[in-house]
């Protein structure tokens, strides 16, 4: 009792696109998560520190342009012109507001110079209230200790704070330093929260997120079935040689890891087909092998009695005709030439007697080694047909076989088959009456393929039906002896399906009869 081959079935759960779509998902809420963390917690200490570094970057560019105004290093002159152009374009560029001044003590008292750029006169007294703070007050402490005001950077040249202004209620950064020609800088920059940026951008990065991880699912189930078709190809593929379908090859259009297995899998078919081939070859030899030690002894008596017993008539012939013309038994001309003629006629009934006689030991014998192989019936009998043509053209006879057959794949011995299908072809034709139809057909049974030829003509009778297959034997000796018959074509055929394992026979059906075989199907 075969056993029934398990069917895996792929679920949706265990499905790799679904399980690459849930990883792609993951992937891409952990990105999401990750950035609208690293905004809550680290955009707003990014956000001071490059406010910073944009102040004391321009800090260090106003300092290169007083050192570079050598008349106002050297205490000679105010800024030049050119200096003050090179200031208004670094207020701009980095949106700060610049002042540059000089701190004078005259006689206990605290005179301030303004060099750059002018100011009002309340300008001033915040100028010199700040500098009342940063110069003269106790140093960080006090700088620490006023109100609003948080130091976030401190360099020898200069110092940065954090201070909150309560009039306008938000913040500013401002520097104050001193520079190397003595004067003294102050940079403001206005600093604005990034908290409530941070809760929308956070609600945007939310909404968007949200959308784009609808979309990319969307695009990834699309990408997923290509993905996934060339596994599934490559599955339906193997599937196919559990069966022994080797006919299906993966096409390898890329050299990624799908291609490199498709390829194993079109090389591990190819060498699955040559392999059953020649295990099938193997084990059918094995099984001659066991039967054809008892066989031998009786195969060579049997063949050295049929043969002596069909060489006896026409040897006889050949004998008494010969006599005949040595003795002259007749000078007629005519009568010698047919005398000649039917010895002529009798050797090469002889001839081709002995070649089949041959042909059939070496098959009973084993000495023609059957090959399987895979091959396909239907070009096999198209060919055998059309080569019959001209024959059965002699005989008015029809030959029919269907040209719209897919092709079928057996294994067999290809060269031994079209010997079959050839003496098939041929008994019908020598045996062809009534409407003189000849029809070749296929029939699929399971595991098998049945080829049949029909002639229309008279019934086998049942009592001889059986013995068609035996060596020499002759249901209708006239009409056999008319063709040249000699009552071995069928016994080969016996012969090839014995040594292919395979069945054979013979039916009388309405108006004739049919002759068919049966090969393993592909």
């Amino acid at each position: 009792m075969a056993k029934k081959k398990k069917v895996y079935a792929v679920k949706a759960s265990q499905s790799i696109r679904t399980k690459l779509i849930l990883i792609m998902v993951c992937i891409m809420g952990i990105m999401m998560l990750a950035y609208w963390f690293m905004n809550y917690t680290l955009l707003s200490p990014y956000y001071e520190y490059s406010k910073a570094s944009l102040l004391a970057g321009s800090y260090y560019d106003v300092n290169e342009v007083a050192n570079e105004d050598e008349s106002y290093r050297n205490g000679e002159a105010t800024l030049s012109s050119d200096s003050e152009l090179k200031l208004e374009i670094i207020r701009e560029n980095s949106a700060v507001n610049l002042y540059i001044f000089q701190v004078i003590n005259f006689w206990g008292e605290t005179l301030y110079q303004f060099d750059y750029p002018g100011v009002t006169q309340a300008q001033q007294k915040m100028i010199e209230d700040l500098t009342e703070n940063y110069i003269y007050g106790s140093g960080e402490e006090s700088a620490s200790g006023h109100k609003g005001r948080q130091m976030i950077r401190e360099k020898e040249d200069y110092t940065i704070y954090k201070v909150y202004d309560k009039r306008i209620g938000s913040y500013y950064l401002e520097l104050f330093g001193k520079m190397e020609v003595g004067s003294y800088v102050y940079l403001r920059t206005n600093y604005q929260s990034m908290n409530e940026s941070i809760d929308i951008f956070n609600r945007f990065i939310g909404y968007a997120g949200s959308g784009v991880l609808l979309v990319s699912v969307i695009i990834m189930i699309f990408w997923g079935n290509s993905f996934v078709k060339p596994i599934l190809q490559i599955t339906d593929i193997a599937k196919r040689m559990s069966e022994l379908d080797f006919e299906a090859k993966y096409p390898v259009k890329t050299h990624d890891e799908i291609g490199v297995l498709g390829s194993s899998i079109n090389t591990l078919s190819e060498t699955l087909e040559t392999t059953i081939s020649e295990l099938k070859t193997a084990n059918n030899e094995l099984q001659k092998d066991i039967e054809q030690k008892t066989q031998i002894d009786e195969m060579r008596k049997e063949f050295l009695s049929n043969v002596s017993h069909e060489l006896k008539t026409p040897i006889a012939l050949i004998q008494g005709y010969a006599e005949g013309l040595q003795d002259n038994i007749s000078d007629d001309a005519e009568s010698r030439e047919f005398y000649c003629e039917v010895i002529i006629d009798e050797a090469k009934k002889m001839n081709k007697m002995v070649k089949k006689l041959l042909t059939l030991n070496q098959i009973e014998f084993g000495n023609d080694q059957v090959v399987f192989e895979r091959f396909d019936i239907v070009n096999l009998i198209q060919n055998v047909m059309q080569s019959a043509v001209l024959l059965a053209g002699q005989k008015d006879a029809a030959l029919g076989f269907d040209r719209d057959y897919e092709p079928v794949y057996v294994w067999a011995d290809e060269y031994m088959v079209e010997e079959i299908v050839t003496n098939y072809v041929s008994n019908a034709i020598n045996h062809v009456d009534f409407e003189k139809k000849i029809v070749v057909s296929l029939e699929n049974r399971e595991k098998l393929v049945r080829i049949k030829v029909f002639n229309t003509g008279m019934p086998i009778p049942e009592e001889d039906i059986d013995k068609v297959w035996i060596k020499f034997y002759k249901v209708d000796k006239a009409r056999t002896r008319e063709y040249g018959g000699s009552g071995i074509g069928l016994s080969i055929v016996k012969a090839i399906m014995d040594s292919m394992n395979q069945e054979c026979g013979v039916e009388n059906c309405d108006h004739g009869v049919e002759f068919w075989f049966e090969l393993e199907h592909v």
